[in-house]
């Protein structure tokens, strides 16, 4: 077994044990019948625990690769980069999106905060070579917030803090 096969080996055992880790403890919370505290962890670590099982499928399954090579050009041609990788710059942006979401969430409310982070983490994760479809985003981005707050609300009988919108809602 070589280098990369190995790696990919060690990153399925790593989240397989990860999983089962993270269901026992969530076996451990209270509850009581139908959805309670516990039914999303367990959902969690049970789609976990598939993913680490394909990906140990996956490592003794597929053929020894050399390192440097991708699956979909041989080793020693070094041709420009794939178009799908991410750039730091952009995992920046995406972590600080995320901690502006963090902070104003209370103060300005998940509706309206959801709306605006959905929309620009669309724009942030749009590729430079296409074209930002704007209308498309904040659709996409109204449409999601308001059904997710509605979900919780109505179906799940959990308070989403509404922030500036307490008066309407």
């Amino acid at each position: 077994m070589n280098t990369l096969n190995k790696k990919e080996l060690l990153i399925g055992v790593a989240m397989l044990g990860a999983s089962l880790a993270y269901l026992v403890m969530a076996k451990q919370l209270p509850g009581h019948e139908g959805v309670d505290a516990a039914t999303v962890p367990t959902l969690l670590a049970g789609f976990l625990s598939l993913l680490g099982v394909m990906q140990l499928i996956s490592a003794f399954s597929s053929k020894p690769r050399v390192a440097g090579e991708t699956p979909s050009q041989p080793a020693g041609k070094n041709e420009e980069p794939a178009p799908g990788i991410i750039e730091p710059k952009t995992v920046i942006k995406t972590l600080l999106l995320i901690l502006g979401y963090i902070a104003l969430l209370g103060p300005v409310g998940f509706p309206l905060m959801t709306v605006v982070y959905l929309y620009l983490q669309f724009i942030v994760l749009t590729p430079v070579n296409q074209k930002i479809r704007h209308l498309s985003y904040l659709l996409i981005a109204v449409v999601s917030s308001a059904a997710i707050f509605l979900l919780f609300r109505e179906a799940f009988d959990l308070m989403l803090p509404a922030g500036l919108l307490n008066n309407f809602l």
